[in-house]
């Protein structure tokens, strides 16, 4: 008996002193947080977007849209994409061969013609079975392809990419107007040191969106999608500006980031995992430090991109599930580096912290449950301490909770009234009991599903209604415009031969300037965006 007393008191001692090194920790990544979003204030003087758009240093970007079966929306994400405010971009959208009428869509509504075009095969990819180009929006390409995952679309579309930087995002996603402007401006700062940036991902369900612009910010009404703001604020306020300010960002979502396209081509481009965005930029961080090259990856805390979050529990599941699979993946493949003091903060820092606190956390927490009740049982537990012990387990949550909604209502103030900053609040503090609890448990599940290899991706169901009609996510995020579309389509004669070739597509560069730029001059002119006319 004597034994047994004491293996529980040494356990219970070794998860006391992890959950301090947790509090620690979390109150060191708050404060380096308030610093890095200080200085990145201070520096994002007032018009910095205008010397972004006219100046010409400024990079062209190609946007990836990896597409399967998004009828529902993709004509709307497509349109929003054309609207972004930056001097000269492309969209490639990949069709990565989707059982509905994905592909019909988008070649209906912006009048998509066949390009002889065969892109370089750099990246090996999943065979192309046509590309297709906009006569009304030249800048618009669309990849038919066999279906291969998302690391395959991705691959495809930068073998298809003229550009030196390429953003990818998510079908559902919708980019702030200024958003790539924002996010390309360390690229233009530090052009040799840069090979990656991310933008901050919000929760647009609740909110208001005309013609794919935020028109009101505001909560969800629903209690599962109001948490998930809650712990997008904390991990990209809170947890991605700390990292990024020690030089030792693990991920940069896919939702949306912006990469230098010969790095990403240089490491093998996106690999075929269960969560290739973080496994890509440990990659290419690995591949920079072997190689003894300088480099910098950032987070621009006010690129935003918003993007729709699930409001049930089996699809939260899922997503929370992959995501731990994910993480097994990427710090399995890059174990080497864990504690090597070789690659830096990367290496004896941000891995063992994710490793310690977000791989295994919610397995320490699970033993430290039950711990205690087992001690409860063998009257080995102090009553009187149990009520501390508890709201510090749940006190630990709340610091970032907090630090990031500081953060969040100083600096950026997205969401404006107090009744704004009062149910963030009270959403804060219900997390920490029931949905906390819930999320550990799926993590528990999808760390014990990488241990087995069972990696699939499952479904993530969206909202969208019929295409081309008004959507309810996010309060009406989408708009119809197939009119507004077939309007703009008509003002342009049909090509002679029914397609676009390449030869006439460079006919066409080397006569008139990219639609992006103004006719005379070297200054950039505004494009008018898809719909704005109406």
């Amino acid at each position: 008996m004597t034994i047994l007393v004491t293996v529980l008191l040494i356990i219970a001692g070794i998860i006391a002193f992890y959950f301090a090194m947790l509090g620690v920790a979390s109150i060191w990544m708050t404060a380096l947080a308030g610093v890095e979003v200080y200085d990145h204030a201070l520096d994002r003087k007032a018009g910095i977007d205008d010397d972004l758009f006219t100046s010409p240093l400024t990079p062209p970007v190609s946007v990836l849209l990896p597409a399967l079966n998004e009828s529902a929306a993709i004509v709307e994400s497509v349109a929003s994409l054309l609207g972004l405010r930056y001097p000269e971009f492309e969209v490639i959208v990949v069709n990565d061969g989707s059982k509905d009428d994905t592909l019909q869509q988008v070649v209906e509504a912006y009048g998509l013609e066949p390009l002889d075009r065969n892109p370089p095969n750099t990246l090996v990819t999943q065979p192309i079975r046509g590309i297709y180009q906009s006569r009304a929006y030249p800048e618009l390409i669309v990849i038919d392809k066999e279906n291969g995952g998302k690391a395959d679309s991705l691959n495809a579309g930068i073998n298809a990419a003229r550009y030196p930087l390429v953003c990818g995002i998510d079908a559902d996603s919708i980019l702030e107007p200024d958003a790539l402007l924002k996010v390309v401006e360390p690229f233009v700062l530090r052009p040799d040191l840069m090979i990656a940036t991310g933008g901050i991902v919000r929760i647009a369900n609740g909110s208001s969106f005309a013609r794919g612009t935020l028109s009101k910010a505001d909560l969800p009404k629903r209690f599962i999608a109001g948490f998930q703001v809650i712990e997008y604020m904390r991990g990209f306020l809170v947890g991605r500006c700390s990292w990024s300010r020690l030089n030792a960002l693990l991920i940069v979502s896919g939702a949306f980031g912006l990469f230098k396209k010969s790095t990403v081509v240089e490491v093998g481009g996106y690999a075929h995992t269960i969560g290739e965005d973080a496994e890509l930029v440990v990659r290419m961080q690995r591949t920079m430090v072997e190689q003894n090259r300088p480099y910098r990856i950032e987070f621009v805390a006010d690129a935003v991109c918003w993007t729709e979050a699930p409001e049930s529990l089996s699809i939260l599941h899922r997503q929370r599930t992959r995501w731990q699979r994910g993480l097994y993946d990427t710090l399995k493949r890059h174990r080497t580096m864990l504690f090597n003091p070789r690659y830096g903060a990367i290496g004896t820092m941000a891995l063992p912290y994710f490793l310690l606190f977000e791989l295994l956390g919610p397995v320490v927490e699970g033993i430290a449950v039950l711990l205690t009740l087992v001690m409860w049982a063998a009257g080995l537990l102090n009553t009187q301490l149990l009520p501390f012990m508890l709201l510090t387990m749940l006190g630990l949550g709340l610091v970032l909770s907090i630090g990031s909604m500081a953060l969040e209502d100083i600096v950026f103030h997205r969401y404006p009234r107090w009744s704004h900053l009062v149910r963030m609040t009270f959403l804060a503090i219900a997390e920490t009991i029931g949905f906390r609890q819930i999320n550990s448990w799926w993590r528990i599940q999808g760390l014990w599903q990488a241990i087995r290899n069972q990696n699939s991706w499952g479904t993530m169901t969206r909202t969208g209604a019929a295409a081309g009609q008004r959507q309810n996510f996010g309060g009406g995020r989408y708009w119809s415009l197939r009119d507004e579309v077939a309007a703009h389509i008509a003002t342009f004669p049909d090509d002679r031969n029914g397609t676009l070739d390449a030869a006439a597509a460079d006919e066409a560069e080397t006569s008139a300037p990219p639609p992006s730029m103004a006719t005379s001059g070297d200054t950039p002119a505004v494009r008018e965006p898809v719909g704005a006319s109406a």
